[in-house]
């Protein structure tokens, strides 16, 4: 098999499809506010080990950090968390978890490029705080899907709710799921491709 990588641009302006050697690469970008799963869903759906930047929250952090409705909330991510998930033989996607916190969004600026798309998570516990990220997808163009984590505890609304709090799209995915489950994170996913796939024909 061949070192060498070559690029292939995709359907989208901005996402950019990784050949190496026999291997064909897709990166995908999990984002979302602080403390809604981002780090749990990586390390659930990655068929490695995967890189975690979580660091421990210290008394600097008390002035920006919300942790209202996150009373058990004591680590936060600090640059990115990466996964590697296997889709078959040939076919690898990279899993990117961004930092929530809006004083890490040029990190997320620079994290998009070559992004397929986005998995925006969020906690029906701070829905308003999910507004400036799905915002942020909004701005850099990037197609996305919305999946609310199932805290437990947490209220749960009804899809056309959640749909017209968050000003969503007709076409836009909202699905529910559990980070910590692997079928359930997986089925996220999945919503997402799909979404990426309708809108790769639709431009054809």
């Amino acid at each position: 098999m061949s070192d060498s990588t070559t690029f292939s641009p995709s359907s989208s302006n901005s996402a950019v499809t990784y050949l190496r050697g026999d291997e064909t690469t897709l990166k995908v970008l999990v984002v979302g506010d602080f403390g809604v799963g981002k780090t749990t869903y990586v390390g659930t759906l990655s068929s490695i080990t995967p890189l975690s930047t979580e660091e421990v929250m210290t008394e600097a952090s008390t002035d920006t950090d919300d942790l209202a409705g996150l009373p058990d909330k004591t680590t936060t991510t600090v640059a990115m968390d990466f996964g590697r998930l296997h889709l078959n033989e040939r076919l690898v996607m990279y899993l990117f978890g961004a930092p929530g916190q809006g004083r890490f969004w040029p990190m997320v600026t620079d994290l998009a490029v070559g992004a397929l798309g986005a998995l925006v998570l969020v906690d029906t516990r701070r829905l308003g705080e999910s507004y400036p990220v799905i915002g942020l997808m909004e701005e850099l163009g990037l197609p996305y899907a919305v999946a609310v984590n199932a805290f437990p505890g947490a209220p749960r609304y009804d899809t056309q709710e959640l749909r017209t709090a968050m000003d969503l799209e007709d076409h836009t995915p909202l699905v529910y799921c559990d980070a910590r489950d692997h079928a359930s994170a997986k089925s996220a996913l999945i919503a997402l491709v799909t979404h990426l796939l309708t809108r790769t024909r639709e431009s054809d």
